[in-house]
């Protein structure tokens, strides 16, 4: 039985891609393990595509098969015929021809792993995720300046710069008196978004090399990783990389555990977390973090796949479109009603439409809602996935496409996304705590055959503007945004008939 932690030290290999906790990916990885004499076998992290994993992928020079799900007997069989030099490619799923030095996984030319782009994904599932060995950092030799020369904007919602171009919280640090701190956020109690886990359980060195570019880059000598203290397999597994790089890393990240709960998601309640706070609320800005943050010291607070692009920056400028209004990549992970949900990476210049074509679904799309618990409903996929065309079109940025099928009721489904705000914001403001309520309140009253869309807009519009906290200036987007798009059915439900023909439940 032959086992290696580096997908790189030989040109034959056999790599199997699946998350910590799959027990068929461990059947499988064994199975290969078993039945192997010299050819090297190599646990690679998530692809992002949870419909072929574990995904196993045979390599010999510059020529791979790829088999999505396959039994431990078709596993043996695919070793057995490598260790005499041989290649099975009739039944697999797909064969790619590549460079055989390539350190990003060659993307077939149909299937999931073909939606979009692989750059910032790109290590995810081919490289062996806990061996600095598989892996070129760039920290080390350089900070992130060619990052701040390329305009980069923050991503997800638990970035202090979401939407906002990162240089000008870096910029800020620098300014500010104080030994600065870098903390990237991955506590993240939604199980909607999976962009940040993909990356740290299958590249957590692109995420701690981007840390530590960026760390040097505003003069900071200590990083923290904050993430849900529920996901143990997860902090494991990044205690073991950061083990793996700390020799390696200019500066090495301290990894802390947070409260599973939404709202701590946020930055600043991220912040009061980190701090030990008894209440876990977002807190009153001006002075923002940049300024005044972790301690009372300038701070930097990205998510995971901002510091990735960042990384991705740094080694590649010339992968990044600085004149693009919104430079990179996003990364989207497409779920919903299909079985098998996906995470995609999408380039500026594509569309979200492309991120339907990752997932199967048994019916027909009915609405998406994109951006996340608190985004916005659409029928319409066509636009870019930048920060600025999903604002003008009301929809969120929280990397997340949710597909509804024909049985869901648009009603139904924004009144829970009301009534999960009214339950999870802090309280700390009027508007997010009385207006998330209220919000719930007026669509549980369509139900007894009232519906005041003015009202709900206006309500919208006051929390938006006068919120503290994203909870509560939030919480109004499915709602209106469903409005725009399926007022017939809102109306219909104020007479006691619900389209859908699934709506059995007064909220």
């Amino acid at each position: 039985m032959t086992q290696e932690t580096t997908a790189f030290a030989h040109t034959t290999v056999v790599r199997v891609s699946t998350d910590g906790g799959s027990q068929s990916g461990d059947r499988v990885r064994s199975a290969a393990r078993t039945a192997a004499d010299s050819v090297p076998v190599v646990r690679t992290g998530p692809t992002g595509i949870t419909a072929a994993t574990p995904l196993v992928m045979v390599t010999s020079g510059g020529r791979t098969a790829f088999y999505g799900d396959p039994s431990p007997g078709t596993v043996r069989d695919l070793v057995d015929e490598l260790e005499a030099g041989t290649v099975l490619t009739a039944d697999a799923d797909a064969v790619v021809e590549h460079d055989p030095e390539t350190a990003s996984l060659p993307v077939p030319e149909r299937g999931p792993l073909s939606v979009g782009r692989r750059s910032v994904l790109g290590p995810c599932g081919w490289v062996a995720p806990l061996d600095a060995a598989d892996w070129s950092f760039v920290s080390t030799e350089r900070t992130a300046d060619v990052a701040a020369e390329a305009g980069l904007l923050g991503r997800g919602r638990g970035d202090a710069a979401a939407d906002e171009p990162i240089t000008d919280v870096w910029e800020t640090v620098r300014a500010t008196d104080g030994d600065p701190v870098v903390v990237c956020n991955a506590n993240d109690a939604s199980t909607l978004p999976t962009g940040d886990e993909t990356l740290l359980s299958g590249a957590p060195m692109a995420v701690l090399d981007g840390i530590a570019a960026v760390a040097g880059y505003v003069d900071a000598e200590d990083a923290v990783i904050y993430i849900n203290e529920s996901q143990t397999g997860l902090q494991a597994h990044l205690r073991e990389a950061i083990d793996a790089a700390a020799d390696t890393l200019p500066v090495v990240p301290q990894l802390v555990a947070g409260p599973d709960e939404f709202r701590a998601g946020e930055p600043t309640a991220a912040l009061e977390a980190l701090e030990g706070a008894d209440r876990v609320e977002p807190r009153l800005q001006p002075p923002s973090p940049a300024k005044h943050g972790l301690y009372g010291r300038p701070t930097v607070i990205h998510t995971p796949r901002t510091f990735a692009q960042v990384q991705r920056a740094v080694a590649e400028p010339e992968s990044i479109d600085a004149d693009a209004a919104d430079p990179g990549t996003r990364i989207v992970t497409v779920t919903g009603d299909v079985p098998d949900p996906a995470t995609v990476e999408l380039g500026s210049s594509g569309s979200l439409t492309a991120a339907r074509e990752a997932v199967e679904m048994d019916g027909s799309c009915k609405m998406a809602c994109v951006g996340g618990v608190l985004g916005g409903i659409t029928r319409n996929l066509d636009m870019a996935p930048t920060a600025q065309s999903l604002r003008a079109a009301g929809l969120g940025t929280d990397g997340v496409v949710e597909l509804f099928d024909t049985d869901r009721c648009a009603v139904e489904t924004v009144g829970k996304r009301a009534r999960f705000a009214s339950m999870e914001n802090s309280g700390r403001c009027v508007p997010g705590r009385e207006g998330t309520k209220q919000l719930a309140e007026l669509l549980r009253d369509i139900y007894q055959g009232s519906f005041e869309s003015d009202k709900i807009r206006e309500l919208g519009r006051v929390m938006r503007q006068s919120s503290n906290c994203q909870i509560g200036a939030h919480a109004p987007r499915p709602v209106t945004t469903a409005i725009d798009e399926f007022e017939p059915e809102f109306r219909a439900h104020t007479d006691g008939h619900c389209p859908s023909g699934t709506c059995t439940e007064k909220l």
